[in-house]
């Protein structure tokens, strides 16, 4: 994947990518409302969205040998399946410069910032490898417009920096609103809950049992539950059960969990897929949900050991992994690795609230998945930018030929979710028109057939100040900021720095706080308060 394009010429690579770019014929301007979450429980924080829809223009220049024809098909707001498409005369006729793509997986994970948040509210600054700016950016949900049936909308919009010819690119990727409970495909749900000695501590094994209970009453009666345990050894306690009027079984087995000794969570993760293997219902969403402070001890605690596991029984038996993390000593690194090697998401629980909303809203709503191996592909018009940077997805890199090899590992995602990606985009002086195309490509979840949709966006569309662009784009923002600054570590600012970097137009700390103290009170937003308050917790630590 090439995260920079660049003002000068690079070597021609020995094939060119391919990109049969989608383009959207009527791309909605403004967002709409709904009740479905990112994955962390967060609120709407986005009032419009923006894009453009003009047709990419051919690089002004001879096409080189070796170099691939193709037809720009427009979409009417439909999926694509792949291949489908008019060929139209005046559409684009060479593909875009290699040195101008930027390929990634689809990644709805949001644990790296919730963890920052306790670390900082416990009066430290977080470990600078545990964040994850992605992770922050998906912490908040955003009003992109949904799209009718499964798969996703494509949103791109952005606004200007501080910086010279510097603009943050937003690329808005969202799934249709979930389905109401009794409308949904039941669950085979395999809880694999870590009770070694660490557990013991208030706001880990204690969250868990609540919320699970909680949960249990909130499930339908065809949904089955599986409940594993482990410390030096795993345990199946519970083996798929369906609940119906068995529930009393369930929350004793619950009730009975108590912390023991040591964390071997290799064990725990083989017999948890095994249970789940063992339990799996055809027709069902069977996942494995991991709960634990990940901080493997005993037994097998070679990551790579462990995340084999989990990628064998993912290819042969689509059973799917939810990671939950908990407590003030977290493995956030294992944990967000078994979540993609899982093909899931990982999220991160510290209070009784969060637990809830997790087990008994977002897991019960989020049970099904609309699209498996998502990629996103975002193609920068060589004529307007002089060069990019993706902020984050560091782990989720894809080769930009990859894209459309459907073998090749992507991200799943379920209904009411929202994935956001941004860009830092330096333009080249005076640039006008055509900047940037977003394609999304997924595999349907049973039939397994490919399907994509894009959107665009115009240098004309970008606002002439983030600071002063729709309030959704103003939180990712504030968001990316802060994940950034927390990923150097003296609090400061180094242009130069590329695992990371330093976002163009960053604010120091004590002027992004005032920014997001004053976003917060406009917002009325719960979540983007909390947000102000992390923000100010690090201003005073750093």
């Amino acid at each position: 994947m090439n995260r920079y394009g660049t003002d000068g010429k690079r070597g021609r690579r020995g094939t060119t990518a391919l990109l049969a770019l989608t383009l959207a014929g009527g791309l909605l301007l403004t967002g709409c409302g709904g009740d479905d979450d990112a994955s962390s429980g967060a609120k709407d924080t986005t009032s419009d969205s923006r894009g453009g829809s003009a047709p990419m223009p051919a690089p002004d220049r001879p096409r080189g040998e070796g170099e691939q024809r193709y037809d720009g098909g427009t979409s009417s707001g439909g999926a694509r399946e792949s291949g489908e498409g008019e060929k139209n005369g005046d559409s684009r006729e060479i593909a875009p410069d290699p040195d101008y793509l930027s390929t990634f997986a689809l990644d709805v994970d949001t644990a790296s910032y919730g963890y920052a948040r306790r670390t900082l509210s416990e009066g430290r600054l977080p470990d600078p490898s545990t964040v994850r700016p992605e992770e922050f950016v998906n912490s908040f949900r955003q009003d992109y417009e949904r799209p009718d049936g499964d798969g996703f909308s494509v949103t791109v919009d952005g606004a200007r920096t501080d910086d010279d010819d510097w603009s943050l690119v937003r690329v808005g990727l969202a799934t249709r609103p979930a389905e109401r409970q009794s409308e949904r495909p039941p669950a085979a749900l395999t809880f694999v809950i870590d009770v070694s000695g660490s557990m013991a501590e208030p706001g880990r094994l204690d969250l868990a049992q609540e919320a699970l209970g909680t949960m249990t009453d909130r499930l339908r009666d065809d949904d089955s539950v599986a409940i594993v345990t482990f410390s030096d050894e795993a345990e199946t306690v519970l083996p798929m059960t369906r609940l119906g009027d068995r529930r009393g079984r369930v929350h004793d087995a619950i009730d009975g969990l108590e912390p023991m000794e040591s964390t071997n969570l290799g064990a725990g993760v083989e017999t948890g897929y095994e249970t789940a293997v063992e339990g799996r219902r055809e027709g069902a969403t069977n996942r494995v949900v991991l709960v634990s402070d990940a901080l493997a001890n005993t037994g097998d605690t070679d990551a790579d050991t462990i995340l084999e596991r989990v990628a064998t029984e993912r290819r042969e038996h689509g059973v799917t992994l939810f990671g939950v993390g908990v407590g003030s000593d977290y493995g956030d690194a294992l944990m967000e690795r078994l979540a993609d090697q899982g093909d899931g998401h990982t999220t991160y629980v510290s209070t009784t609230e969060d637990a809830r909303e997790v087990f008994s809203e977002q897991l019960p709503r989020h049970i099904e998945l609309t699209a498996r191996d998502a990629k996103a592909q975002v193609a920068f018009d060589p004529e307007t930018v002089a060069e990019f940077r993706l902020v984050g997805y560091d782990n989720r890199q894809v080769a930009d030929e990859d894209f459309r090899d459907d073998r090749v590992d992507g991200g799943e995602v379920g209904p009411g979710h929202t994935v956001t990606a941004l860009y830092a985009v330096r333009t080249r002086s005076g640039a006008d028109g055509h900047l940037a195309t977003a394609t999304v490509r997924w595999l349907d979840p049973d039939s397994r057939t490919p399907h994509e949709e894009s959107g665009v966006v115009e240098t004309d569309a970008l606002d002439d100040s983030v600071w002063d662009a729709d309030r959704g784009l103003r939180v990712t923002a504030t968001a990316a900021y802060f994940a950034d600054a927390l990923r150097t570590s003296d609090g400061g600012y180094d242009h130069g720095d590329d695992h990371g970097g330093s976002l163009p137009g960053a604010p120091g700390l004590s002027e992004l706080s005032e920014r997001a103290d004053g976003l917060a009170d406009r917002t009325e937003d719960e979540d983007v308060r909390e947000l102000a308050e992390a923000i100010e917790d690090a201003n005073r630590l750093a």
